[in-house]
């Protein structure tokens, strides 16, 4: 998924902006993990980058992009640019 969201809608609450920005992403990541594995691999990681543009976007674990969508927005940006993509990984069960 590459897109960019606009952060501010007229006779919408920031927040909730924010908000509907992190569902579209957990939405996109349920429809990525949903799909099989390619041979040899157990299931998907994934490559993340966030920031107000294209070019200003940095490298982030995937459980940091939530807390990113706000870092953004309190900079004063007006959009964000998410860059999730699915690469196929090899897990190692864990051993309890």
């Amino acid at each position: 998924m590459k897109k960019t969201f606009p952060l501010q809608q007229p006779g919408k609450d920031d927040a909730r902006v924010r908000d509907k920005i992190r569902h579209e992403v957990n939405k996109a990541l349920r429809r990525a993990r949903q799909r099989p594995p390619q041979e040899g691999f157990r299931g998907w990681d994934f490559t993340c980058k966030a920031g107000p543009s294209e070019a200003e976007a940095v490298a982030l674990p995937l459980k940091e992009i939530a807390a990113h969508i706000d870092v953004v927005a309190a900079t004063g940006a007006t959009r964000i640019y998410l860059e999730i993509t699915p690469v196929p990984a090899r897990r190692v069960p864990v051993a309890d």
